[in-house]
């Protein structure tokens, strides 16, 4: 299962050899489990697709093709498990391969710090001539904000991410060089027992995840992930601060730079199933869920801190805690056995653990707020530093101090998304207009404004709709009253356009008493999303038009005048292309940012991506490098969700380069906006991408939305009717109250086009725009563009990549499954691909797409040829499948598996 001719550089030299050990470990597991046939297929389909590959442009599919067709429907999923093995185990050697080169910076690169690390940007701010109190100052003003979104096309079990930890754990002990030989066989032996059991569990469930499977996804990186982590993420910079300016690292104060979010338990658009009592029930399983982590830390810091008291005394006012505890919780003696001397620390910590253990319970003497059990904790850290325990305990407590900073109570702030529709539906309920939705934004705008400054409430009746759209401000309330003002987090209006839409919720909030107490102003943070090109451009006149109300100023004075706004990628991706999409977001954050400035508030731009390329998905710091310089308020909020959580997040060392990563381009980005020098585009620059971007619009919009029939041709040339059955999340994959292109949701529509190869939602449309551009502007204004402008090059290296994962030779493949007089989509799509490659390469002034990315090159050629087999299969059971009605259940069952395996390998889930 492996290629030796491919080039690995010396320091890539690991990788290969986990590769080629995995890959023979894989071939004996196979031989195991389906015999010496399912073996000897595997290898014949790699050798040919191969084969194919190495003739280049004139490869025959044909071959190949013939090679997959009408296998019986188990052994396809066999020989599809198989190839989606390989690519399981490669993919987890590839992400321990990046733990291991950021281990060589420390380990024997000491002198030159990782790039985009936490050392390279504390470096490069003292060489700027930052003292010690101007970092720690800049540092109080940056927020780094990830907030976990579920996936509708992706959601590996829990059970499969702890057998990858594991199995990444083992990979990384197997590098040591000082392993005995049968030290290294046992290792080996290990992770065989994890992929085996793995081969045997099914990876689909039979019923569709519910909103609580979707929770514990989530729950899971946060819980076992990112809670690990976290300490290690400030004692690096507490370190680099150290050995910098010379500061003491164990006693250093540094601010809360991260903070986590969720949108999971909490988008109600498009998913039946999130309401008040799910919302609730999210809270609940949050805090249930942090206070055992702090409970098993207390513990286990309670094994740790055994001082006894004839050794060393402790603060009085830990002494002090410590009696009071003895009246409030009677029996909690018992972690310090008779025969041992006092255990002061250990004493309190089984106080304070049984503590915790009322609050998870909801019984009398818990802790009301964390703030109080941050104080305890704190006590035992000021006791150890002043009684020689610095480096007697002093770092684990400090650590579990950073944790409560950081997870509070609610592990979580969560997020609360609805679509306009639904609360201007149950506005016309509450007002009895059943014209309501049919009114213009500015009838609609001054009658809100005129409820919300007299107080009005309700005067008709409310239907099941609105009765459980008003219980969810409700759950508001009642969230933050229990668990603290941080569980609940930013009220998301999806869908919006007009400034109506943003002052809707603000009236059902009034009508559903959701208010508070001191200013009688409703009790929710509104960010509107806007999502679609014509919303992105419009949206800096909505807020101007909002801010000039003063019952919508009162609003946000009530709740600290910070504004938030989402900026989508998604809708735009799918209603007018990539090019224009990333355009019109990059222009959005520069007018919103003026206008909330001019406005003198405080904002927040929030990054709504998906998981893929195309929908903004991709490393955070491009993505911050890419926007507007003045829009970088100090505080980073993003989306992660699906691939870029998995690949971000699933291994811890990949979790702390992922935060690395984020402060080092946030902290860099702030203090250039503050001093005034931050890489600005020309206006040539500006008016070309400009160009660019209304020309590939037209492209885009003209073939999918303005030719007949190419939501025909994308039902039939993808697996869009498979995606739409599989039962991996709680939302729909396709809208059943919308109909064509508009009706399939952004995930699923750029998970079909990715599963065929075509890949068209990364790059469609950018070879006309480019081509427009050149002949107006000339091929330098391009290349001067794309040097100069980091917006403009992150673009080209985008489509790049898309262009390099498409293979239109297989997509062709696809192309066939639709009807004869829809088969000229494929044509028209292969042409403008052709054009594109062509002009990326004239851009970049290389020979070849990826010239400039032998990183990215080579993992695609590494997986193509065991990509290829699956593509090919896919297509013969879709022609079959579809030929039976869509009845036979084997055949489906085979094609989940070829859709989970190209998801794997070509690592999207849309």
């Amino acid at each position: 299962m492996t290629r030796e001719h491919i080039h690995f550089p010396e320091r890539h030299a690991p990788l290969r050899e986990d590769i080629h050990a995995l890959g023979g470990l894989l071939g004996e597991i196979l031989r195991e489990q389906g015999g010496d046939t399912l073996l000897q297929l595997v290898e014949g389909d790699r050798t040919s697709a191969i084969a194919r590959r190495e003739a280049g442009a004139a490869g025959d599919v044909e071959t190949l093709a013939q090679r997959v067709r009408r296998r019986p429907p188990g052994l396809a999923r066999d020989l599809v498990r198989a190839f989606s093995s390989w690519f399981q185990i490669v993919n987890v050697a590839e992400r321990v391969h990046r733990i291991r080169r950021r281990r060589e910076y420390f380990l024997k690169e000491s002198d030159r710090p990782q790039p985009g690390g936490v050392v390279d940007a504390l470096i490069e701010l003292k060489h700027q001539g930052l003292t010690l109190a101007d970092i720690r100052a800049l540092l109080g003003g940056i927020s780094i904000e990830p907030v976990l979104l579920a996936h509708p096309t992706e959601s590996a079990r829990r059970t499969s991410l702890r057998r990858l930890q594991r199995i990444s754990d083992l990979l990384l002990e197997r590098s040591n060089t000082l392993l005995a030989p049968y030290e290294r066989t046992q290792l080996l032996e290990r992770i065989r027992a994890e992929i085996t059991i793995d081969w045997q569990t099914a990876e689909h469930p039979r019923e569709r995840l519910t909103v609580a499977d979707e929770r514990e996804h989530a729950v899971f990186y946060l819980a076992e992930v990112l809670y690990a982590i976290l300490p290690a993420f400030y004692d690096e910079i507490a370190r680099a601060l150290a050995q910098l300016y010379g500061a003491d690292a164990a006693t250093l104060e540094l601010p809360v730079l991260v903070r986590f979010g969720s949108w999971v338990g909490g988008d109600m658009d498009g998913s039946p199933d999130v309401h008040a009592k799910s919302i609730r029930e999210t809270l609940a399983r949050h805090q249930q869920v942090i206070i055992n982590a702090y409970h098993g830390e207390c513990l286990r810091l309670a094994e740790t801190l055994s001082q006894s008291a004839s050794r060393v005394s402790i603060a009085p006012e830990l002494q002090r805690r410590i009696d009071e505890y003895r009246t409030l919780l009677p029996g909690t003696q018992g972690l310090t056995p008779s025969r041992h001397d006092v255990m002061p620390y250990r004493v309190f910590l089984g106080q304070v653990a049984e503590r915790l253990t009322r609050t998870y319970h909801s019984r009398p003497n818990g802790y009301e707020k964390p703030e109080q059990f941050r104080a305890d904790i704190a006590l035992v850290a000021a006791s150890l530093l002043s009684h020689r325990g610095a480096h007697a305990g002093l770092v684990p407590v400090r650590r579990l101090l950073r944790r409560i900073d950081t997870f509070g109570f609610h592990l979580a702030t969560l997020d609360l998304r609805q679509h306009t529709d639904v609360h201007h539906a149950v506005i016309a309920q509450g007002l009895d207009d059943p014209r309501w939705t049919r009114r213009d934004g500015a009838e609609r705008h001054a009658r809100l404004i005129e409820i919300l400054d007299r107080d009005l409430g309700p005067t008709g009746v409310f239907d099941a709709l609105g009765r459980r759209t008003l219980a969810v401000f409700d759950a508001v309330m009642q969230g933050r009253h229990r668990y603290g003002t941080d569980a609940i987090g930013l009220y998301v209006v999806a869908g919006a356009t007009h400034a109506d839409d943003v002052l809707a919720p603000l009236v059902l909030a009034r009508w559903a008493s959701a208010c508070d107490k001191r200013t009688g102003e409703a009790a929710i943070d509104v960010a509107p999303q806007f999502d679609s090109v014509a919303t992105l451009e419009s949206c800096a006149d909505v807020m101007h038009e909002l801010l000039r109300d003063k019952a919508y100023r009162r609003h946000l004075e009530a709740r600290g005048r910070v504004q938030t706004v989402v900026i989508g990628y998604s809708e735009s991706n799918r209603d007018s292309g990539f090019v224009a999409a990333r355009h019109a977001a990059y222009r959005a954050q520069r007018s919103l940012t003026q206008t909330l400035r001019k406005a003198g508030e405080e904002h927040v731009l929030f990054y709504g991506r998906g998981g893929s390329v195309p929908r903004g998905g991709g490393r955070i710091d491009a993505l911050l490098r890419g926007a507007p310089p003045e829009s970088v308020s100090g505080t980073l909020r993003f989306t992660e969700q699906g691939e870029s959580i998995s690949q971000g997040y699933g291994l811890r060392p990949n979790a702390m380069r992922s935060l690395e990563r984020a402060f080092s381009t946030l902290a860099r980005a702030t203090l250039a906006v503050r001093r005034g020098v931050a890489v600005q585009e020309g206006q040539a620059m500006a008016e070309c991408a400009a160009l660019v971007a209304a020309r590939s619009q037209e492209a885009w919009r003209s073939l999918v939305f303005d030719e007949p029939g190419f939501y025909d041709y994308f039902c039939a040339a993808t697996p869009i009717d498979v995606i739409a059955r599989m039962q991996i999340a709680s939302a729909v994959a396709v809208r059943a109250d919308r109909v064509g292109v508009e009706a399939v949701r952004p995930a699923a529509w750029v998970f079909a086009w990715s599963q065929t190869r075509h890949m068209l939602p990364g790059w469609y449309g950018a070879g006309a725009g480019l081509a427009a551009g050149r002949e107006a502007r000339g091929i330098e204004a391009l290349r001067r563009s794309y040097r100069g402008w980091p917006f403009f090059r992150g673009l080209i290296d985008d489509i790049e990549a898309m262009l390099a994962r498409a293979d239109l030779g297989i997509a062709s493949r696809y192309d066939e499954l639709a009807p004869p007089e829809l088969q000229h989509f494929g044509a028209r799509v292969a042409a403008e691909y052709r054009q594109l490659a062509e002009l990326i390469v004239e851009i970049k002034e290389c020979t070849a797409l990826l010239d400039t990315d032998r990183t990215l090159q080579r993992a695609i050629e590494l997986r193509n040829p065991y990509v290829d087999p699956m593509n090919l299969m896919q297509v013969d059971l879709l022609r079959r499948w579809r030929a039976s009605g869509r009845e036979d259940r084997d055949l489906f069952d085979a094609l989940l598996a070829s859709v989970a395996g190209i998801a794997r390998g070509l690592q999207t889930y849309g």
